[in-house]
């Protein structure tokens, strides 16, 4: 988990005054085990550290930090939103439609098949988003997450 000091650092630089529940929401998000969480885990975690930040707060929160480009949500299948820490590189994910877990993955030959495309169409690529749903191994193997 990262400071006070650091973390209102980094919302000073994105514009962000370094308030209280601010600091708390981005140091669970940073601390995170797994870095894909929606604004319901973060609340969780904020009450099982006895912190009182209503869920309100939490939300209006993630989206402060998305317009600040703190961090990314993800809108998967079926209308559930994840936030994740922006660190500024591109990656793709893998999402398993059984046990909601995210797995981020790169791949070389993707991203260069993709900028090949867009070249042949005379089309200048922004950004883009790779999402893949199924399963993961740990699902279709034992009925269990991979990632648990």
């Amino acid at each position: 988990m990262r400071n006070s000091q650091t973390g209102g650092a980094d919302l000073k630089k994105a514009g962000l005054k370094a308030t209280l529940p601010r600091l708390k929401i981005l140091n669970i998000l940073e601390a995170a085990g797994h870095p894909h969480m929606t604004a319901e885990e973060v609340y969780k975690e904020l009450l099982s550290l006895g912190e009182e930040v209503g869920l309100a707060t939490v939300y209006r929160v993630l989206t402060q930090f998305e317009a600040a480009g703190l961090v990314i949500r993800h809108n998967f299948e079926g209308g559930r939103s994840v936030f994740e820490i922006n660190q500024g590189s591109h990656h793709d994910h893998m999402v398993c439609l059984e046990c909601g877990k995210v797995f981020e993955f790169f791949d070389t030959a993707i991203e260069e098949r993709q900028r090949k495309i867009a070249d042949k169409a005379g089309f200048h690529i922004d950004d883009h988003t790779l999402y893949l749903y199924g399963m993961c191994e740990g699902m279709k193997q034992h009925g269990k997450c991979s990632k648990k």
